[in-house]
């Protein structure tokens, strides 16, 4: 039997009453999706937000800066949303990202990466990628700290960020600091124990998240790259450190725990939260998990704040 808080009852409710999103057209599900009625929540307080269109290989897209009251200038928070590299944009994740940009005294800089699948693998990887080096090399004019990057994201963007980190490794891209992965898809295979106990009736079903792969890779060699599954990689020694959230009832568990495990195995600072009684997507709905959210952002900052410290005594 499921072991599921009272707020994820409420959440799984309203979740059952849509259609079966894996039923349908992707435009179909995000024209669904942007018809909602907006719904109040608190919105933390902040100096400024900004957007700003940035320019990637092929097109251009959108970013979002989130800056902290206060002088500054501020280490850096690159966040990229969920949604299955089909679903969600900046607006998806605003009022977690203002959270965090509030409580962890970070500048929170959220991609709006294109999407699959107009946009199939990898350019949501390129996209992010060529934003987090336009962040770093502009640093200074958004009044971050270009040496304090840290990536993060939830779902889909959580696997972002896992790639990131690897990306940038490989490259010698940017420094990341940390990377915070929330319930991350780290594989594609569907067949943890988490994928068996969950499967269906706790929000993200197995049937859709196969949806959301199916329309985010070009073909199935896809599934084989790291920057795509990154629990497959060979290789995850000097990766910053990383804090990993999963949620208890969720078919993304078992793997973002996995995933955990192999960069503790490779000598990477690791801190893992199972978030009991929580289900997939608490982190982005604030009008349902407030108090939640802010108890993850809260252990984020402290795991930020340690982190921190660690690279000032080096």
């Amino acid at each position: 039997m499921a072991n599921l808080s009272k707020e994820s009852k409420i959440h799984l409710e309203a979740f059952s009453q849509l259609p079966a999103l894996e039923t349908m057209d992707p435009q179909a599900v995000r024209d669904m999706l942007n018809q909602a009625p907006p719904v109040e929540v608190e919105l933390a307080p902040l100096a400024n937000i900004e957007d700003k269109v940035i320019p990637v290989d092929g097109g251009e897209i959108n970013i979002r800066i989130y800056t902290p009251e206060g002088i500054g200038p501020f280490p850096i928070f690159v966040y990229y949303h969920g949604g299955g590299w089909v679903l969600g944009d900046i607006a998806t994740s605003d009022a977690s990202c203002r959270m965090i940009a509030n409580k962890t005294r970070h500048i929170v800089v959220s991609v709006d990466y294109r999407l699959a699948p107009e946009y199939k693998y990898p350019t949501p990887i390129n996209d992010s990628y060529a934003a987090l080096k336009w962040i770093s090399e502009n640093a200074a004019a958004i009044n971050g700290i270009a040496s304090n990057i840290v990536v993060g994201g939830d779902s889909a963007g959580g696997n972002i960020a896992a790639a990131m980190s690897l990306k940038s490794r490989e490259q010698n891209g940017p420094p990341i600091s940390a990377q915070v992965l929330i319930y991350p898809v780290t594989d594609m295979k569907f067949d943890t124990k988490s994928y068996q106990d969950f499967e269906k009736g706790f929000g993200l079903d197995k049937n859709l998240m196969v949806w959301f792969v199916d329309h985010y890779i070009a073909s199935e060699n896809d599934k084989q790259d790291m920057y795509a599954a990154p629990l497959i990689a060979d290789d995850l020694n000097n990766l910053p450190p990383a804090y990993v959230i999963v949620a208890e009832n969720d078919v993304l568990r078992d793997e973002g725990l996995a995933y955990a495990k192999r960069l503790k195995e490779a000598g990477v600072n690791v801190e893992t939260i199972i978030e009991e009684g929580l289900v997939h997507g608490y982190f982005t709905t604030m009008a349902i998990f407030p108090d939640r959210i802010k108890r993850s952002i809260n252990n984020i900052t402290q795991f930020l704040n340690e982190t921190n410290k660690q690279v000032e005594s080096l």
